[in-house]
């Protein structure tokens, strides 16, 4: 079976008869699509007969949010798939009925049409194909050669195992009681399945409007790895993008939040607040905080939280996006860029990092598994020494006085010539950067003298410098700042406020991460296996 990077999966199954089906429903899809799968719930849609199959809308009741919330928690098991149920044809019974007659645009049109609908014939011009690519095409926007796959019956009903369990929110009634105007906070990073849930039970209760307050700069502070956060932007545009694909026919407004409470306590047309188990607190102190400001409470909508069944031990229990940071790290945030200007052998990996992160640690681990290990800073002090290639022009720049008795550079007083003299600093790594960077390249070139397959820089400001152009992948040692100043004090004997002001000197963990020019720096990957020979 071709894979294809989008899909739609009709369901057409009766809710009561679905639930039991839905793993491996999803595992056969997993196997088809690769990237985006949109959902469509049409329970008891008939794809036979000589007459077009027209979409009608589904009531929102407690039984269709149980479904879409249980897609999206056994959805988890397929990471690469990124699951959207499309709520356009789920409609609170409370509200004026609309026509279905447009079709829907979608951010991924879809390349494949799935469905669980049971038919015998599974042949190439089985006429349920057929009517399927006709319905798919009649709602939403999808590529001009769509194919249609019939699942069944390579799927069977499920029988439990690996399912995730949710908690039934205790509602009275079938139907979901819906609010004008919604509000909903979050960091939203990385949007993962627990996202999609909290959103989509915020589309489902909202007629008019959902205002999205989005965690930023204090917000962020103690938030595991915060280098790894993606950009408010970069939030903010897959929020939208998947919000507008599954009900483009909300309002939606998104504000940064720069304090726990954003608009939610100044806003009069707000009616609800959608919360989790963990956040319900922060939803009480928002009703507080409302009727002091001489507003009305928010109806609290509280969701439950979803269980990650992969998670390790040192990662949250609940689906997270912390868990997904902490899952990363080893990882290459973007692929790398071929570089015709770079010799294929050895491969260079310029791993970086501030003081305290461990750096000099990995580079000896890398070295020890085998890699050609160049000690850049070595280089520097070598560059620095008597008869090195930037010793004369040094003294000449910055004077005599920086000389020791036996005629070697006073690295302190050179420092405090430059320290916080940014005209004084630049004057020095005018001379030293270039001087450095040759002496590495004849490094690298004996790396290909003893066939070293990799070749690992050790180098504090390789990105400082601009010496990533001699590197194939940037890899970047990240430590929390507390961590990184006890292990400065403890080091090198340093009082807190020295060691503070020695990072504080230093780019920081986020501008490492954001500096690689080829598209964002790499978390730290350690190597394994023999690095000793070129391939």
């Amino acid at each position: 079976m071709s894979v294809f990077h989008s899909g739609l999966l009709v369901l057409t199954a009766p809710l009561s008869a679905l639930s039991p089906r839905l793993v491996p429903i999803l595992a056969s899809a997993s196997r088809i699509v690769e990237d985006t799968l949109y959902i469509h719930l049409q329970p008891g849609l008939s794809l036979t007969g000589s007459s077009q199959p027209k979409s009608t809308y589904v009531p929102a009741t407690r039984e269709v949010y149980n479904v879409i919330n249980k897609l999206y928690a056994d959805a988890d098991a397929h990471g690469h798939l990124d699951v959207r149920v499309l709520l356009t044809n789920i409609r609170n019974q409370s509200l004026a009925p609309q026509s279905l007659s447009s079709v829907q645009n979608l951010s991924h049109p879809p390349e494949v049409v799935l469905t669980d609908f049971q038919t015998s014939d599974g042949g190439q011009y089985n006429p349920v194909k057929q009517q399927l690519e006709r319905y798919a095409t009649s709602c939403y926007s999808c590529w001009p050669n769509l194919i249609s796959v019939l699942l069944y019956p390579d799927y069977e009903p499920g029988t439990g195992e690996g399912e995730q369990p949710l908690q039934k929110p205790d509602w009275d009634g079938m139907s979901l009681h819906s609010y004008g105007d919604i509000v909903v906070g979050g960091t939203f990073d990385r949007l993962h399945n627990a996202h999609k849930i909290l959103l989509s039970t915020c589309c489902m209760l909202a007629e008019n409007r959902l205002l999205l307050g989005i965690s930023d700069k204090n917000l962020l502070e103690n938030k595991l790895l915060k280098e790894l956060i993606q950009p408010y932007e970069k939030r903010v545009e897959k929020l939208c993008e998947f919000l507008v694909d599954i009900k483009p026919s909300l309002r939606y407004d998104t504000v940064p939040l720069l304090d726990p409470y954003g608009p939610s306590i100044t806003d009069p047309d707000l009616k609800c607040i959608v919360v989790s188990e963990e956040t319900r607190k922060g939803g009480v102190a928002v009703n507080k905080k409302r009727l002091e400001n001489g507003l009305p409470e928010l109806a609290l909508h509280e969701i439950p939280l979803v269980k990650d069944l992969r998670h390790s031990e040192n990662e949250e229990e609940k689906i997270s996006s912390s868990s997904l940071r902490h899952r990363l790290l080893g990882t290459l945030l973007q692929p790398p860029q071929k570089d015709l200007d770079l010799p294929s052998c050895p491969y260079v990996i310029g791993l970086t990092g501030g003081t305290g992160s461990g750096k000099s640690s990995i580079a000896r681990h890398l070295e020890h598994l085998g890699a050609y290990l160049v000690d850049v800073d070595r280089l520097g002090h070598e560059a620095y020494a008597p008869g090195g290639p930037a010793y004369e022009q040094v003294v000449e720049a910055f004077g005599a006085d920086l000389l020791n008795e036996d005629g070697t550079i006073n690295r302190k007083v050179l420092g405090a010539k430059v320290f916080g003299n940014q005209e004084q600093l630049k004057s020095l790594t005018d001379i030293v950067w270039p001087v450095i960077a040759q002496m590495v390249k004849k490094q690298i070139n004996e790396a290909v003298v003893q066939g070293k397959a990799v070749c690992v820089l050790d180098a504090a400001v390789l990105l400082e410098a601009g010496w990533s152009d001699m590197v194939h992948e940037v890899w970047t040692a990240i430590i929390p700042e507390t961590e990184a100043l006890s292990r400065i004090m403890a080091r090198d004997g340093l009082s807190e406020e020295a060691a503070r002001s020695r990072l504080q000197s230093q780019l920081t963990n986020s501008q490492r991460v954001e500096q690689w020019p080829r598209g964002n720096a790499y978390s730290i990957k350690l190597l394994s296996g023999n690095l000793r020979h070129c391939a």
